[in-house]
This record gives structure tokens, C-alpha cells and sequence, in this order.
């Protein structure tokens, strides 16, 4: 999907004029599978566009150990610069699964335009309060569901995920380790 069909489709299921975005001064680029969009700890000050591919949001500790956190599938929106920076330095390592297309703007070109047009702040908004409920659903699900409940509430909420990610970062993502997972999985 390029840009212009990116916004296209979120003006019809938002209703709202989203044509400044279009011409807001997005680059594009292109990542090869296994590479890094934005690395843990390291100055990032971007918003992004998933145009095309898959992406996951992992946390590293100093063990070399991951977690992840999040899942991207093209078309969407990334994780927005706020709920994954702190201090403009990522709390996250955003790895390619396949290999993407992104478009990128200036979290604070995009926070300009925010603040001008009401239908950029409210498009924007709903993606932060998107964003803030997945989040919370999945502390929930991690705080309060034994595994075989996880895995089925990853099933509703994240369609076609278990064939499009590693069964590693599903386990990781669900709290249980990928051997619980596999018997998960069997059992269903």
C-alpha cells in the first residue's frame, strides 16, 4: 500500500479530512527482513507507517533476553512516539519480520499538524486511545487468564497473527514460554 491509499482508507473509516496528512512531508523507506526500524535506548523522533510487512516491538534486558510487546501488521500504524519513547529515546526495539515499507514524519511535524487541523488531532487521538487499550487488555490477559485462556484471547484479538509471527514472539508476548505455547496449541 503506498501513502496516499494508507490515508485514503483511514479517512473512509474515520470520516474525517485527512488530506494534510497526505501532503505532510512523510519519507518512505524500505527494510530488509531482520533488521531494526528503531533500536532499544537509541534517539528516535518519529512517527511511522507500517505501508507493508510484519514488525514486532520487543524490550531487551541487559542479558540479551526479549520480550515482545507488539505486534505490526501492514497497514497500520506503529506504536505512536509517545507510548514508546521516553525522553525521545526508544523503550523498544522495533525488528522487521518480512520485509517493510514505512513511511516516517517527524513526531513533532506530526504534533504541528495536531494542533492546526481538529480531524489530524482527532485521527491521532483515537490511534493514542487504540494504542492504550491494547495495551491494557494485554496486562489484564497476562495478570488474569491461565495460558490456555491467553492463547484463546490472542486468537480473538489478534487474527491470523499465529500464522504470520514466530511462535517464539507469541509465546513471549503471552507471558509463557514457547514449549507452553507449543502444548497450547495442541490441545486446540
Amino acid at each position: 500500500m503506498d501513502l496516499s491509499g494508507f490515508f485514503q482508507s483511514a479517512q473512509k473509516a474515520s470520516g474525517a479530512d485527512l488530506s494534510a496528512l497526505v501532503e505532510a512531508g512523510w519519507s518512505s523507506k524500505h527494510l530488509s527482513k531482520s533488521t531494526e526500524l528503531v533500536s532499544q535506548s537509541a534517539e528516535n523522533r518519529s512517527e511511522f507507517l507500517l505501508l507493508d510487512g510484519l514488525a514486532s516491538s520487543q524490550i531487551s534486558d541487559p542479558d540479551g533476553r526479549s520480550v515482545c510487546v507488539a505486534f505490526h501488521a501492514s497497514p497500520s500504524v506503529i506504536t505512536p512516539h509517545v507510548a514508546r519513547t521516553k525522553n525521545n529515546l526508544s523503550l523498544v526495539s522495533i525488528e522487521a519480520h518480512t520485509d517493510l515499507l514505512v513511511a516516517e514524519i517527524s513526531a513533532e511535524d506530526l504534533t504541528k499538524l495536531m494542533v492546526q487541523i481538529a480531524p489530524v488531532r482527532e485521527w491521532a487521538n483515537a490511534i493514542l486511545q487504540r494504542e492504550l487499550v491494547k495495551k491494557t487488555e494485554r496486562e489484564w490477559c497476562l495478570a488474569a487468564l491461565p495460558a490456555r485462556e491467553r492463547l484463546l484471547w490472542f486468537r480473538e484479538n489478534y487474527r491470523d497473527h499465529e500464522k504470520m509471527f514466530p511462535h517464539t514472539l507469541i509465546a513471549s508476548f503471552l507471558g509463557m514460554t514457547p514449549v507452553t505455547l507449543s502444548r497450547m496449541r495442541a490441545r486446540n
